[in-house]
């Protein structure tokens, strides 16, 4: 089995000398030294002699160069970001929708300044109404594994596209997806698809407590489950960016039945046990945490749950809504090796459509309605445009190398990234798996909600913008996982790392 990279470390000795001034300086020497020249005998102003200075301009040149200054032929270019349309159109945006966004995150709150607005994605790219490129490390959330806009994800879109674009009825593609998320995940014997990612979670809570007639269950702080009332008790992710505990508006009765216990901590998870014999319906876990950032478990702890969860007659539930298809073709539960009684899905199972699934062994799976008393239904499940994408995708990740690619690259990236912080003197603490990383800026190392809430936020921010700025897409928050995928390139990586650097030693 492969391992889960995870790196912390302390400060190196700060930089004295940020990018900004070393260009300012050479870029002003050369100016003055073409002026002495003469008419006759101008020197070219520029990355030629810019580079004599520790760090050369093109290292730092950004998606778009403009506002130049021109004497006698000799042209240096200022680096700008240019996101007026965005500005333009998020404005309007705040007018019309909640905050100006379909999700809180991405109103970019705990970073500051406003969102870029996206134009278009392609491979591993995204461009924004302005014309300025990124590198994209969102990759819509994860579910674009393969690189935006997949030439075969579209060609199998626009085919089904011919004969609709919903059914309401059975479909043979719901098959077809169906015995392809069944053979490559250990715990699904039958599976029932939704539309999200939260209505999936929504389905396996009723579920549980359906098939073991008890109420109450065990979630970990700082893990997403979607925004049922349920699940909304120390959630991480939006939650803790917003700096909201808890959402106004949850019952207290919806949540009485939830107990939090502390990720990668077993004796947590036994005391709450202890405490609530023969009423605990299940666990519920990210089987590795995203939405507070990348916190990868211990195998112990899955083993230590897996064992609980036996001895107390309650079903381990892996909410694989972000790494399943992502970390291992089998998800988390194939990567450590542990098995759950109930898995939830989506994202990479619909290939950038709207997609959620959840599925387990066939007898708890036969309380769902029509098979049992258990009721959940969706008018867009199943839809068959998500199921053609999450098929095309699912048939491409099934190729030979397509993990082993994702954790070169990866590792690459966050080596790079960590490598950068430390030789700039920052405390940052990080690692990945396959395809899925994350870092935080604290010392480390981070194993729960609690480690990742010590995380120098506001210096994480002025971070993000620099990148941002340098042509680099990032999640927008301290609390989000980042993705890779099979589009990106060493190239791609390599630029990143040099736009970490430059950022590093600035702030």
């Amino acid at each position: 089995m492969a391992v889960a990279h995870y790196r912390a470390f302390g400060s190196a000795a700060p930089s004295r000398w940020s990018k900004p001034l070393v260009v300012s300086v050479a870029v002003n020497i050369a100016l003055i030294a073409g002026l002495m020249v003469g008419m006759s005998g101008f020197a070219s102003v520029g990355s030629g002699v810019a580079t004599r200075g520790p760090m050369s301009m093109s290292a730092i040149k950004p998606t778009h160069l403009s506002r130049s200054v021109n004497v006698h032929s000799a042209v240096v270019e200022k680096p700008t970001h240019i996101t007026t349309k965005s500005q333009e159109i998020f404005a309007e945006a705040k007018t019309l929708m909640p905050g100006g966004v379909s999700s809180p995150v991405r109103a970019f709150k705990s970073v500051g300044g406003d969102p870029v607005v996206f134009d278009h994605v392609k491979g591993a790219y995204a461009w924004d109404v302005d014309g300025n490129k990124y590198i994209d490390y969102v990759g819509t959330w994860g579910p674009a594994i393969i690189g935006h806009a997949d030439d075969t994800v579209l060609g199998k879109i626009k085919e089904t596209m011919e004969k609709g674009t919903s059914f309401g009825a059975p479909g043979v593609l719901e098959n077809e997806l169906a015995k392809m998320v069944i053979d490559a995940v250990p715990s699904v014997e039958m599976v029932r698809f939704t539309n999200s990612g939260t209505e999936a979670c929504m389905g396996m809570i009723r579920l549980i407590r359906a098939y073991t007639n008890r109420e109450k269950v065990i979630k970990f702080e700082g893990c997403y489950h979607g925004h049922a009332d349920s699940f909304l008790v120390q959630a991480g992710s939006g939650v803790a960016t917003l700096g909201l505990p808890d959402s106004p508006g949850v019952p207290k009765a919806a949540t009485q039945g939830t107990l939090c216990a502390s990720y990668n901590d077993l004796e947590s998870v036994k005391k709450i046990f202890e405490d609530n014999k023969d009423e605990i319906a299940g666990v519920i876990l990210e089987p590795v945490v995203g939405n507070s950032g990348f916190i990868p478990p211990t195998k112990e702890f899955l083993e230590g749950l897996r064992k609980l969860c036996d001895e107390n007659g309650s079903l381990l539930v892996f909410d694989e809504v972000m790494t399943g298809f992502r970390i291992a073709y089998g998800g988390a539960q194939e990567y450590f090796g542990v098995t759950p009684d109930v898995t939830t899905m989506g994202k990479v199972i619909g290939g950038g459509l709207p997609v959620g699934a959840y599925g387990g062994k066939k007898e708890i799976m036969e309380m769902v309605a029509p098979a049992g008393p258990m009721y959940q239904a969706g008018t867009l499940s199943g839809n068959p445009l998500a199921m053609a994408a999450g098929i095309a995708t699912m048939e491409r990740l099934k190729q030979p190398g397509s993990y082993e690619q994702l954790d070169k690259i990866t590792g690459k990236l966050i080596n790079g990234i960590l490598d950068a912080a430390k030789e700039a003197g920052h405390d940052v603490c990080g690692g990945h798996i396959r395809g899925m990383f994350g870092f935080f800026f604290t010392k480390g190392p981070v194993n729960c909600f609690a480690d990742a809430a010590k995380s120098d936020t506001a210096k994480f921010a002025k971070w993000h913008r620099g990148m941002l700025e340098r042509g680099i897409y990032l999640a927008p928050s301290s609390y989000e996982a980042g993705f890779t995928s099979l589009a990106h390139t060493e190239e791609d990586v390599d630029k990143t790392i040099a736009a970490a650097k430059e950022v590093f030693a600035s702030i």
